[in-house]
């Protein structure tokens, strides 16, 4: 049997890498001047609300989620920071955006396939809300390519 709390903390976690990359990139982008800006502030927000929804149904079944290493988002955040430096341009970091959500979009459709039967049915609507929202801001990111 699977771990059940697993869907829940999956999510968790996603939305917490979402968040914190998207972050990180804006900080990269102080002082710019990329259109793309409008699009990933607006993202973040949308990222958070799921973030906050995900904790708080966390902390409803009692369970501590694992959290990713400093190690782990520290390589992230300089690999950010380091495609931004090569090269800014919006399609750059649409590209950038592109391949984390495609990542999150591929992996996600497995756990609710794996999971729907298993878990309570406020984790699987939280779990496919989040898919949606990734496979909107695909589409709405691919504009600047």
């Amino acid at each position: 049997m699977k771990d059940k709390n697993e869907l829940l903390e999956y999510i968790y976690q996603t939305t917490d890498m979402g968040k914190n990359s998207l972050e990180t990139l804006l900080n990269a982008l102080e002082g710019k001047d990329n259109k793309i800006k409008v699009v990933v502030e607006k993202q973040l927000k949308e990222y958070e609300k799921y973030y906050n929804e995900s904790e708080k149904l966390l902390k409803k079944n009692k369970i501590k989620p694992k959290t990713k290493g400093p190690m782990s988002e520290m390589m992230s955040k300089m690999g950010i920071n380091m495609n931004v430096m090569k090269d800014n341009s919006d399609a750059k970091m649409a590209e950038m955006i592109i391949q984390g959500l495609t990542m999150g979009i591929i992996e996600m459709e497995k756990k609710i396939k794996d999971y729907k039967d298993e878990v309570d049915k406020d984790i699987i609507d939280l779990a496919k809300d989040v898919l949606k929202f990734q496979e909107k801001s695909l589409e709405e990111i691919k504009k600047y390519l």
